[in-house]
């Protein structure tokens, strides 16, 4: 198989599998009613099917990234698409709540360990420039779309042929996954492989992020100011400066500080945790008052997102040969601002509202924005990376979203749940101010989930530097890269 055919086979591969990652974030969450019917999950309980994924998904991504330039990226891949499919095809057998919570968190544990791996072996497959920028187009799209995609899926085989199917459909996909890579990469030891392993700086930084995920997963039962958020936010904070500390001291790091003088990174980083804090809250809510407010069923709400699945992936087509004319800070800022724009649409919500009138232009104006927005935050988060560096800059940019999402859904939930409290209050108990308050609150969240998108507009247009990310790494051949991988 030539180099350059074999390269883009590899993207194809990747991209499989990041989009059953990115699927299972969203596909849940039409089939919740089914699976606490069948299950006969609590309410509260029932939160963990989807925390459960979210705390294991997010507390050991940057674990993941390390691990593969530790070990050798094929190698963790394939490990983690191993993992997370076996355990899709366990959450499809479960019979009682704690085996599908245990089930969703070992698939959450999988994830963590692929998406990074995945990320990593683009980055070093493809040259730094137009050719790397063009595989991250697709890849933003496939991240972006994923997400409206999942909630159509989810409606239909729920409805369909049962809530077990969302984590069926994962099995057979996962198979040809693992079964293609032994065909297009090539294995190959990994240049860190000889070199030690920071085991304390993996405890400290791994349950730092389980309890930071943990402790704004909960916050919204516990409260924010209650003692049990506030101590486990202290405790997460005291791990993560224990872990900054190790890591000045040892002489193999888990994640090298000096990765964070790179300036495109960084600021990359800094947007990727407003862009998640904004876009998984508006898909949380969008979801909510479709089927709570609008009542729409669960396979119509996914209908209704196919629009801002094809916004995204047009605009992260579009977003490659921009970002060649006008910049990584340009195109960025305008995504981010196209994003807020779009949420601000979304507060003229109502419980009268109509799919064209109220949905619809605030979903191609969020959907293009999020195209706009993946793209460029990739390319800049892995811009200048070296070879052994970028499972640590892949698991550092999915970690920031991921936190980025538990963050924004947990603060927007807050805030929408006092609001529609309230009013409430001042408007009797009826059905008709049942929903009048749901939409109520569901317009604030959308108005700070907008303030989100903002200041991640304005930290990319006043953070990243003016230079287009078109050159080159001037390291080895991409081909070559393609084997270390």
């Amino acid at each position: 198989m030539k180099a350059d055919s074999r390269k883009w086979f590899a993207l194809a591969i990747i991209c499989v599998a990041q989009f059953m990652v990115i699927l299972d974030v969203s596909i849940v969450n039409v089939a919740l009613p089914s699976i606490q019917r069948g299950l006969h999950f609590s309410e509260e309980n029932l939160l963990w099917v989807l925390n459960a994924y979210a705390l294991f998904f997010g507390g050991f991504l940057m674990l993941g990234g390390r691990v593969a330039d530790k070990l050798g990226r094929r190698r963790v891949f394939v490990s983690g698409v191993i993992l997370f499919t076996v355990a899709s095809l366990f959450c499809g057998l479960a019979t009682s709540t704690g085996w599908l919570v245990t089930a969703r968190a070992v698939q959450g544990l999988g994830a963590a360990i692929l998406s990074p791996a995945a990320l990593s072996i683009l980055t070093v497959t493809f040259d730094e420039g137009p050719e790397r920028n063009k595989a991250l187009s697709i890849w933003g799209a496939i991240a972006g779309a994923g997400g409206a995609f999942g909630v159509l899926l989810g409606g239909i085989l729920t409805q369909e042929v049962g809530w077990q199917w969302i984590f069926y459909v994962n099995v057979p996909i996962g198979s040809l996954v693992v079964l293609a890579t032994f065909f297009i990469l090539t294995p190959s030891l990994s240049e860190d492989e000889s070199k030690g392993f920071d085991i304390p700086g993996a405890i400290t930084l791994t349950a730092s992020l389980v309890l930071m995920v943990f402790a704004l997963v909960k916050s919204t039962n516990w409260g924010w100011a209650s003692a049990n958020t506030i101590g486990t936010l202290a405790a997460a904070a005291v791990l993560l400066a224990a872990f900054i500390v190790i890591e000045r001291r040892t002489a193999f790091p888990l994640v090298p500080l000096s990765i964070f003088g790179n300036r495109s990174l960084s600021v990359s980083n800094m947007v990727s945790l407003a862009l998640g804090a904004s876009i998984f809250s508006m898909f949380y809510f969008l979801s909510l008052y479709m089927q709570q407010v609008l009542g729409y069923s669960a396979l119509r709400t996914g209908i209704g997102y196919l629009t801002i699945a094809f916004a995204i992936i047009f605009a992260a087509g579009a977003a490659q040969a921009l970002v060649a004319k006008v910049g990584v800070r340009n195109v960025m800022t305008i995504g981010m601002v196209l994003a807020a724009g779009g949420l601000v649409y979304f507060t003229q919500i109502s419980p009268t509202g109509t799919y064209v009138g109220t949905l619809l232009p605030g979903f191609l104006l969020a959907g293009v924005g999020l195209g706009l927005s993946f793209v460029p935050v990739t390319i800049g988060a892995v811009s200048g990376v070296t070879p052994d560096e970028a499972g640590v800059a892949s698991g550092l940019i999915t970690t920031t979203q991921q936190i980025g999402g538990a963050l924004g859904v947990a603060v927007l939930s807050t805030i929408a749940v006092s609001a529609t409290t309230r009013f409430a209050g001042s408007h009797g108990h009826t059905q008709q101010a049942a929903i009048a308050g749901l939409n109520h609150g569901f317009s604030l969240a959308f108005w700070f989930g907008a303030v989100f998108a903002a200041v991640g507009a304005a930290i990319a247009f006043f953070g990243m530097g003016r230079s287009v990310t078109t050159g080159d790494t001037g390291g080895e051949p991409a081909m070559e890269r393609l084997e270390a991988a």
